[in-house]
């Protein structure tokens, strides 16, 4: 049974379209919700699957010879069956590295690309991936330290 989404959900995915930063009291106030009923909403909206990741978009300040960082965290339908995403990060080069992890997700990736496109193009492959649950896609904006 599909789930019917109401009116506070709309605009709940909404702000978070334009914003997906918004913070939980900026998103009550917009929506005229206590902010506990707002990350209800939001938690249902993700486990229903309207909601199934975050991300970025980059902007044109890129020069062809630099590439983007970013790091895609997956959870997994079943985490303890399924190399699915460790498959496909075999089979992808910009994947850099792999690992599972403890917390929230499952899988960590560290991912270089030579462009935010390229690297949409990843999310997309893994959220598709039938026993992917959810992602959140975090972009580098500066490097203060390397490990080399």
């Amino acid at each position: 049974m599909k789930t019917q989404l109401d009116n506070f959900d709309h605009k709940i995915i909404q702000a978070l379209t334009g914003n997906a930063r918004i913070s939980i009291t900026d998103l009550s106030h917009h929506v005229n919700l206590s902010r506990n009923a707002v990350t209800n909403r939001i938690s249902k909206l993700e486990k229903s699957g309207f909601i199934k990741g975050y991300t970025a978009i980059l902007g044109d300040g890129l020069t062809d010879n630099e590439s983007v960082v970013a790091s895609i965290m997956v959870f997994r339908k079943d985490r303890m069956r399924n190399n699915e995403v460790i498959e496909y990060a075999d089979k992808v080069p910009e994947i850099k590295s792999c690992f599972i992890v403890s917390g929230e997700y499952d899988i960590f990736l560290n991912v270089s690309a030579s462009s935010q496109e390229r690297i949409h193009e990843i999310w997309k492959d893994i959220s598709n991936l039938k026993s992917v649950d959810n992602t959140n896609t975090v972009f580098v904006l500066s490097e203060t330290k390397s490990s080399q």
